[in-house]
């Protein structure tokens, strides 16, 4: 059978892109705490500033801020004994789309 017969029943582009993402979907795909920390990391802070606004222990935030750095949503830089977070212009992009 012929690939031309096998998806006559499809309809639409195959790799169509959405262009309305919702904040739910976001949620949906990073989680509820990591999406509350990417829009509250306004500007680059360490662990505590975050944990305290949320109310996630700062244990919490710092395994959240290392999951999203592994996902390339966050840099991490060292300020004397402390290590700064920012969001990345994929973070940026992800939650301008979002809104």
């Amino acid at each position: 059978m012929s690939a031309s017969k096998e998806l006559s029943h499809v309809t639409g582009t195959p790799w169509e892109r959405r262009t309305v993402i919702s904040t739910a979907a976001i949620v949906a795909a990073v989680g509820r705490a990591r999406a509350l920390l990417l829009t509250e990391l306004e500007t680059p802070a360490t662990t505590t500033e975050p944990a305290h606004r949320t109310g996630i222990s700062e244990a919490g935030v710092s395994q959240n801020f290392t999951a999203l750095r592994n996902a390339g949503f966050l840099t991490a830089h060292r300020a004397g004994r402390s290590v700064l977070y920012a969001r990345t212009s994929v973070a940026e992009s992800v939650l301008s789309v979002g809104q």
